[in-house]
């Protein structure tokens, strides 16, 4: 189980970067321009506080897996990080209402992290 909650860490490490890299991806320069101040600050300011949430995430599954394993916080961490990715695949639905394979394709990744998370609780 160690080595699942170690790819669980590195699942989200991939997900900072991948974060990093929004600004580049979606032209941020320019896309967030068309929207108010205040939207385009928030936009930034959430993207920043994820990867700030993703590497945070990434460290403690590195450095407490037998604490996660073995204790209800352990437990409570694991199953709060499955729900988040939880959460965020039904958002693929709600917000993301496009029939495009890379949606599909990140739709199965959310699902991943969600087993990723989810297994080490479950499977005890």
């Amino acid at each position: 189980m160690k080595t699942i909650i170690l790819l669980g860490g590195l699942y989200n490490f991939g997900f900072a970067i991948f974060h990093t890299l929004f600004w580049k991806i979606f032209n941020w320069r320019s896309d967030l321009k068309n929207l108010s101040f205040a939207n385009r600050a928030i936009m930034q300011i959430l993207n920043v506080q994820i990867i700030v949430y993703f590497v945070f995430t990434g460290v403690v599954c590195f450095v407490f897996p037998t604490e996660l394993l073995h204790t209800k916080l352990g437990t409570y961490f694991l199953g709060g990080t499955s729900l988040f990715w939880f959460v965020r695949t039904i958002q693929q639905f709600i917000f993301l209402r496009v029939n495009h394979s890379k949606i599909h394709i990140l739709t199965i990744i959310f699902l991943i992290g969600t087993i990723l998370f989810a297994l080490p609780v479950l499977i005890k």
